[in-house]
Parts: C-alpha cells; sequence; structure tokens
C-alpha cells in the first residue's frame, strides 16, 4: 500500500494573507487579470465583477431594482455588496480609494 502525506493542517489567515500578498506584488491591470483568469472560474470572475460592478452605483445611490435592471446583477448580491459596503472590513472602501475614477484608466 503507498503511503500518502499527512495533509498538514490548513491555516486559513495564513493562506489568505499569501494570496493577498501575491495580489499586491502585481503592479499592473494586465498582470492581475492574466492572475485572476489563471486564479479563478470564469463563473468565479463573472461573480467578482459583479460585486464590484455595483459598488459605484450604490455608492450614487442607485435603488436595488434600477441597479439589477441596469446590470443585470440580482438584488441579492447587491444587498451582499451594500452590507459590505458598510459593515465590511474596509476593502471596498480602500480598492475604491486606490482606483482612478476615469473608465479610460481601465
Amino acid at each position: 500500500m503507498k503511503l500518502r502525506p499527512i495533509p498538514r493542517e490548513k491555516d486559513a489567515q495564513a493562506d489568505l494573507a499569501s494570496l493577498a500578498r501575491a495580489f499586491a506584488a502585481l503592479s499592473d491591470p494586465e498582470s492581475v487579470t492574466a492572475f485572476l483568469r489563471d486564479l479563478c472560474t470564469p463563473a468565479e470572475l463573472e461573480a467578482l465583477s459583479d460585486r464590484w460592478k455595483v459598488v459605484p452605483l450604490l455608492q450614487q445611490g442607485v435603488p436595488y431594482r434600477e441597479i439589477h435592471e441596469l446590470t443585470g446583477v440580482s438584488v441579492t448580491t447587491t444587498g451582499r455588496v451594500a452590507r459590505s459596503l458598510d459593515h465590511g472590513h474596509g476593502g471596498y472602501a480602500a480598492a475604491i480609494a486606490a482606483t482612478p475614477t476615469s473608465p479610460e484608466s481601465e
């Protein structure tokens, strides 16, 4: 019988910190896009993109139903993003502050 290595215990905090360092090490949108495409499934990319897409609309005070009509993003997802904006860890706010505002910069 083949001996298999004993899996080490997961350290979710360390794993997340390692992933965050990888993102932080990338210096341009093209590199981040390539990393995301390698890291995520198409469905995961769509879900992440949908969440980010509703952030500016929420900041403008657009109602959830109108956000759904404009973007196709579900009201439930929009609500989750709104809760994270209001009561999350500040990640959306940090990303918003660090993101250029002109669409041409994307």
